[in-house]
């Protein structure tokens, strides 16, 4: 799994269905499930994305998770995480899980990170074109690859 965490001060996102989630002070993370991954993958990144101290504390040091300041998250799908330009210019998706794979793995994800924060957890809809807007808080964003976690 690859995952884009982003320090928001507030995020949403938006289906041409009309649904919509929005979230404060918090977490906006894109996840891309890859065609290797499993549950248990899952549950390592939830609960790393749940303890990363991006937080700045009273000292403006980054010391503080989500956790610890009662933020929120929301978690959007993004296949596009494993893209691969490799060869040429048009990218390849070879690399990303098929939808019943990916599928379960994001909702197991998404339950994984709400244990964590103790909370609901905003999503976009699986699969869905879907606009995301953000405002990127710092900026701090972070890539997290599940194959990195030795």
């Amino acid at each position: 799994m690859r995952a884009v965490v982003q320090r928001v001060s507030s995020a949403s996102v938006t289906t041409a269905g009309g649904a919509s989630a929005v979230i404060g002070r918090g977490v906006m993370v894109l996840l891309g499930v890859g065609k290797d991954d499993t549950a248990d993958d899952a549950a390592w990144l939830a609960e790393k994305v749940s303890k990363l101290r991006i937080f700045p504390d009273g000292e403006e040091q980054m010391n503080r998770s989500v956790v610890d300041i009662a933020g929120e998250a929301l978690v959007v799908s993004q296949f596009t995480l494993h893209a691969s330009v490799r060869k040429g210019t048009r990218p390849s998706f070879n690399d990303a899980a098929r939808p019943e794979l990916a599928r379960p793995l994001y909702e197991e994800f998404v339950r994984h990170l709400e244990s964590a924060l103790g909370r609901p957890v905003g999503t976009g809809e699986f699969g869905a074109m879907m606009q995301v807007s953000l405002v990127n808080d710092g900026p701090v964003t972070i890539l997290i690859d599940t194959r990195e976690k030795a």
